[in-house]
């Protein structure tokens, strides 16, 4: 199995990163914050939530953190003149006192960590009691189209491919699952809602290029391909992808979000 690879943000942008810079404004607006607040972005990535959180929830205080510090680094580069405190860290050991902050929010990272359910329980334990605990994930097995096309598209080819794609691994990313997740946390007033966006794109070479650039499990995927073989994917999705009589593909991204009280 090819090694999944989170290194370059500059990247990782073009592949998810603008597709998730999207829901991540539906899902702050979804939360309804009440402006000021102090709040914390786990497994920040190229910074997609924290400049939602920046732009959308008038914060007092935010910080961000992630495990990779090329992302932080990428992240911490966007936001030059926020204040904003970025860290390189762990999900599942935070780097600070409990119930001290009122939002603990992340964006497509708990189907990454090793343990989802510690995860949770660390954004809870730094919740102040009646602070939120939120969090969306791309709906991998569903309506995330840009994947779900390139792994039908690759287990046609190599069945050996369902072990990496998302849809099949990450079973936990579908409503009642997400819901039992946070319930088990102890929060309480358990909400799930879908998001979705558009994502288009000009031509096929707008959607194929990102999957080149190596970063998250498609791409790496596809990158560890021999080239011959790698050719017969991108042609296979050449012939699957619904395309306009101008070359423009439309498809749809939807995430998954819940949310819950500390």
């Amino acid at each position: 199995m090819p090694r999944e690879i989170w290194a370059a943000g500059e990247l990782y942008e073009p592949y998810v990163g603008r597709w998730s810079r999207r829901v991540a404004t539906a899902f702050i607006d979804w939360l309804m914050p009440s402006d000021g607040g102090r709040w914390l972005d786990v497994g920040c990535g190229t910074g997609a939530l924290t400049t939602a959180i920046v732009a959308r929830a008038n914060p007092a205080r935010v910080a961000a953190v992630d495990p990779s510090l090329p992302y932080v680094s990428y992240a911490r580069s966007a936001l030059p003149d926020e204040p904003v405190v970025f860290a390189v860290a762990n999900a599942m050991a935070l780097p600070m006192d409990g119930n001290v902050l009122d939002h603990i929010v992340s964006g497509l990272m708990l189907n990454f960590v090793a343990d989802p359910p510690m995860a949770i329980q660390e954004m809870r334990r730094v919740a102040v009691a009646g602070g939120t605990v939120a969090a969306y994930v791309w709906d991998y097995a569903g309506r995330m189209q840009l994947m779900r096309y390139f792994w039908d598209a690759a287990v046609a080819l190599d069945p050996t491919a369902e072990e990496l794609d998302e849809g099949h691994r990450f079973t936990m990313c579908q409503p009642d699952r997400l819901e039992a997740l946070f319930r088990s946390a102890g929060l309480s007033n358990v909400a799930v809602h879908p998001i979705e966006v558009p994502t288009m794109f000009t031509d096929f070479d707008d959607y194929w290029t990102p999957f080149l650039g190596g970063q998250a499990p498609a791409p790496s995927y596809a990158m560890a391909l021999a080239d011959d073989r790698r050719t017969l994917l991108r042609e296979r999705l050449r012939a699957v992808l619904p395309t306009s009589s101008d070359g423009s593909i439309s498809l749809v991204a939807r995430a998954w979000a819940v949310r819950g009280r500390a």
